[in-house]
């Protein structure tokens, strides 16, 4: 079993796998919520065992297509956690255990701000990956 949490430990959550990939957003949106690194889960594998009256959601607005949600106590970004879909990415900073998963992607490339650089042989996208 996989634990997860955020900052105070009001939302936990445990994944019965590991993630199935592993990517980042350098979008405005991700970057300001402190979630760029975000790991794809399946639906059936997560179970959120505590706080689920904690997460509070804020509403994705186009070109982004994912809600993104949050500890209402601490504010930790915490992805998607809510999702009704079948594979949907949480915040891979909520992640506790270690992981054996490499970056995949970067998407949003276009919105990367020039400080940073990408050091890695993931493939790139300019919005969501195709």
């Amino acid at each position: 079993m996989i634990k997860g949490s955020c900052c105070c430990g009001a939302v936990q959550f445990e994944l019965s796998e590991a993630p199935t990939m592993l990517g980042t957003c350098h979008c405005t949106r991700c970057r300001k919520v402190g979630a760029s690194a975000i790991a794809f889960v399946k639906s059936n594998a997560l179970k959120i065992t505590q706080g689920r009256d904690k997460i509070s959601t804020y509403r994705a607005i186009p070109p982004y297509k994912y809600d993104r949600c949050f500890c209402s106590v601490c504010g930790s970004a915490l992805g998607e956690i809510l999702s009704q879909e079948e594979s949907f990415p949480i915040a891979a900073n909520c992640i506790d255990d270690v992981i054996e998963i490499e970056n995949q992607f970067h998407e949003f490339v276009s919105e990367k701000p020039n400080w940073l650089k990408i050091a890695d042989s993931a493939k790139q996208f300019d919005g969501h990956p195709s």
